[in-house]
């Protein structure tokens, strides 16, 4: 599709995933039956799982320069059996492999029970639409972008039942849009800590370098000060030590939204591209429902 593309499609995809399990008590459950807290127990299922194993920085945050903050969370989830640990690389034990489809498999029931706001075959043509969305992100966007993408073929359910689909749709579309992300700021040479501090600067954020390094929680007050050095040097940021950028780098920030955009979009086929409109109303209706 070519632009104007259908932005306000955008805040709609997280809306859902963050809405769609909210009533779903199985983790409670299981964080009882297993003896462990909600960190430790995402830290096998929301974590290694969608990744497939990796590293922390593969897993969960290309903006940081730390993950201190999963080592309470990655041991109590070893201790339990659900993972295991070599040479800095997590992965699934076989009792976490089985209690990751224990978890897809109820998952799918407890979406399948979901009353929904639409008529049946309004929610099967949403998530038609949605997951043709998805497969044309997908074979649009150049194979060594596709980090987060696997993930949606790991974590699918059984699509049988549309709202399974619609979830399996979204949730594609959302490590889609990660990864249509990624490519754009590597595009335009700066890592994830960078493009994390120069969008902070970016939004106005901060006012001082002190306030910068409390926000960036996930990365090393000296690992910022380099950052804004680089910035600075690139011209980017403003050289006398105030917290703005320059029309260079607001532009170049601005570019990486709008290249994010075009690589996320313009695989669309025409025609679901101009039922935005409709896929909006009806995805909105579904997210209000939950």
């Amino acid at each position: 599709m070519r632009p104007p593309y259908p932005l306000e499609l955008v805040p709609l995809f997280p809306e859902f995933l963050n809405k769609r399990r909210t009533k779903f008590t199985l983790p409670l459950r299981l964080m009882e039956e297993l003896k462990i807290d909600r960190p430790s127990l995402f830290f096998a299922i929301g974590g290694v799982a969608p990744q497939g194993g990796g590293r922390p920085n593969e897993m969960w945050n290309p903006y940081a320069t730390q993950w201190d903050q999963y080592q309470a969370a990655s041991a109590a989830a070893r201790d339990a059996g659900l993972v295991h640990e070599k040479d800095g690389r997590w992965d699934l034990t076989p009792a976490g492999r089985d209690l990751v489809q224990r978890v897809r498999r109820e998952a799918d029931a407890y979406l399948a029970a979901l009353p929904s706001p639409l008529r049946a075959s309004d929610l099967a043509r949403l998530a038609s639409l949605l997951g043709r969305a998805f497969e044309a992100t997908a074979a649009s966007l150049d194979q060594r972008w596709h980090v987060h993408i696997p993930r949606a073929r790991r974590m699918a359910g059984s699509a049988a039942h549309p709202m399974v689909a619609l979830e399996n749709a979204i949730y594609g579309l959302w490590q889609a849009r990660d990864d249509c992300h990624m490519a754009a700021w590597r595009q335009a040479g700066l890592d994830g800590p960078t493009l994390d501090t120069l969008t902070r600067i970016w939004r106005g954020e901060a006012a001082t370098e002190a306030d910068l390094s409390a926000k960036l929680t996930t990365q090393r007050p000296a690992d910022v000060a380099a950052e804004l050095g680089r910035l600075r040097q690139g011209g980017l940021v403003a050289s006398d030590g105030a917290l703005r950028t320059t029309d260079k780098g607001a532009q170049t920030r601005q570019a990486i939204e709008d290249e994010t955009d075009r690589l996320f979009f313009s695989g669309w086929p025409d025609d679901v591209g101009s039922t935005a409109p409709w896929i909006a109303e009806k995805l909105a209706a579904v997210n209000a429902s939950f």
